[in-house]
């Protein structure tokens, strides 16, 4: 079995999240939605503002992030270093997108709506999908492997390699601490861990309208989670906890797939934006 790992934290803000951040925003450009000088808005926990933000700067437009009071303050930090403007809310993300909803269509900015606009899908479709094609030898997946924050990813890149004629099955990585959250809209109706932003935010439209047949959810641990972040690190991998959830998961899909298989899963950001984190314990002085 081979495991085929894209190195997303190596893009320009440090995460996958810059794919979605530019598409959404020279689509809007083109569409004339925005132009220079215009506001442009997100509810994000972090990485989506981060990378809308450096699309902002690069474009000569103001951005405003949206974030929940609990998001680590090197994440605000970043945005704040590349001009962005960071707005906390208190409670959980259906209140933060509440947030930035009801500002933008008060203020008449643009809204990047990343959990239900679908060119978030189909910038991994166009892109991120035929560059993994682009080196897999053979040009043929079996597995895709990823947590879900918003479900582009997994969706995006499933839909990429079905496209291309492989026989594909979809893995969504569920990170769990053992408790059952129901029907809380946070997280999915499924087990969630704290310790693992920016997964299994059951707010988004793009995965829960998703009617994939080929699609199965693996739940993995928070400690083998944070576990698997390490060991990465020790082989040199400057990821954050998404990376070793991906990777926990894309170990058991590849054995369950069996030894001929070829699974791709992605490292979605960098081990920068976590330096408050649970994950670096006993590292800090």
């Amino acid at each position: 079995m081979k495991i085929w790992c894209k190195l997303e934290f190596l893009n320009p803000s440090g995460s996958t999240k810059d794919r979605i951040a530019r598409h959404i925003i020279e689509k809007a450009w083109r569409a004339g939605k925005i132009t220079r000088g215009s506001t442009v808005v997100e509810a994000s926990s972090g990485s989506t503002s981060i990378a809308f933000a450096l699309a902002c700067s690069q474009m000569g437009l103001r951005f405003i992030a949206f974030i929940p009071e609990s998001a680590t303050s090197e994440r605000e930090l970043i945005i704040r270093a590349y001009g962005g403007i960071v707005k906390r809310v208190p409670g959980n993300m259906t209140e933060v997108l509440r947030a930035a909803k009801e500002a933008s269509e008060v203020e008449g900015w643009f809204l990047g709506q990343q959990f239900s606009n679908e060119d978030n899908t189909e910038a991994h479709r166009l892109f991120t999908g035929s560059e993994i094609l682009s080196r897999i030898p053979g040009g043929c997946v079996d597995g895709i492997v990823s947590g879900v924050g918003t479900g582009g990813t997994l969706r995006g890149l499933y839909e990429a390699f079905s496209s291309a004629g492989c026989d594909v099955s979809a893995h969504a990585a569920i990170p769990c601490e053992g408790k059952l959250f129901g029907a809380n809209v946070e997280c999915c109706s499924l087990r969630f861990s704290s310790n693992v932003p920016g997964v299994a935010n059951g707010i988004s439209d793009i995965y829960a309208q998703w009617n994939c047949p080929h699609l199965t959810e693996w739940e993995i641990s928070d400690d083998e989670c944070l576990e698997l972040t390490r060991q990465l690190w020790a082989k040199g991998f400057p990821v954050g906890p998404s990376s070793g959830l991906n990777m926990a998961a894309a170990i058991r899909v590849a054995e369950t797939l069996g030894k001929n298989c070829a699974v791709v899963t992605v490292f979605p950001d960098r081990m920068e934006r976590y330096f408050s984190h649970t994950v670096f314990d006993g590292l800090r002085p």
